[in-house]
């Protein structure tokens, strides 16, 4: 495994693999502080694709001027030994000049879908993300794309980047990772302390609920909106800031679900620590779920 810190060089050897070799690139980019859901994500890159690059950058664009960009943990030690054993093949580990060089005034915004959600309550954060992943999309031009499901909004507005800038990957969207209680794996749970992981599981537990009644012919988003509020609300530790029901793919509100695909999403605060979990209602529920560009 060898880890790369110039982009020249990921350049180089990408181009190589792909003119050369002939090879197949599956590319999973994270922001380090690696768990079992980036593992999950390594996993299938690694059983589709000859090569797996897994790239290791903390965001300054994606993080508000009150959020935790200082505080996010950072271990390249760690997280480079966890990769050796998942036999990944280049480690992109950037400062953040090598990605925004000095004057970088030029960023991506996919418009539609980036003002609701996560986009609403983040200002600014997927204006990041998007401008962030064309730079290592197009830096790697990979095969295989792959992002988790737990960030769901996320995942549909790679997508529609993807489509519309004509990059010549696959968006490859993996099924949520979760702890035995139903937590969703985030590198933000770190900051949880043993009580307030335990409460955070009432996430899963609402959705679940959720989930549950819409298998039993509930279609209402108002009534599926009002069980997940009033499970999460029973818990002390925790505080709302959305609940919303979208459609899967365009991200529309629904009043109901009826033969469409739907999102149903939630982020609240347990303690001081915000965590997003959803959950998808409909016919297109997959393992696996992937969108060629």
């Amino acid at each position: 495994m060898e880890i790369i810190s110039r982009r020249k060089r990921m350049t180089s050897i990408a181009r190589r693999l792909r003119r050369e070799e002939n090879r197949t690139i599956g590319f999973v980019p994270t922001m380090g502080a690696l768990h079992d859901g980036h593992l999950s994500l390594i996993h299938e890159a690694r059983a589709r694709c000859d090569v797996v690059v897994v790239s290791i950058f903390v965001n300054p664009f994606q993080f508000a001027p009150t959020e935790d960009f200082k505080l996010y943990p950072r271990d390249l030690t760690r997280d480079s030994a966890l990769l050796a054993e998942y036999n990944v093949d280049y480690v992109f580990a950037q400062t953040v000049e090598e990605i925004y060089a000095l004057g970088f005034s030029t960023y991506v915004t996919v418009e539609g879908l980036t003002d609701k959600l996560e986009g609403a309550a983040r200002p600014g954060h997927f204006r990041g993300v998007a401008t962030v992943v064309a730079i290592l999309l197009n830096l790697i031009k990979p095969d295989f794309v792959f992002f988790g499901q737990e960030d769901a909004q996320q995942a549909v507005i790679i997508k529609q980047l993807v489509r519309d800038l004509a990059f010549g990957s696959e968006v490859v969207v993996a099924p949520i990772v979760r702890e035995a209680s139903g937590l969703a794996l985030s590198s933000r749970n770190a900051y949880l302390n043993d009580k307030e992981r335990h409460a955070a599981a009432v996430l899963n537990r609402a959705l679940g609920k959720a989930a549950g009644a819409y298998n039993e012919g509930e279609r209402s988003a108002s009534q599926l909106i009002e069980m997940v509020r009033e499970t999460i609300e029973s818990e002390q530790l925790a505080r709302i800031d959305y609940v919303s029901l979208n459609d899967a793919e365009t991200l529309e509100t629904l009043d109901r679900i009826d033969d469409r695909t739907a999102l149903l999403s939630v982020a609240a605060f347990i303690g001081k620590t915000r965590l997003i979990d959803n959950v998808v209602l409909g016919q297109a529920r997959k393992n696996v779920i992937s969108a060629n560009a």
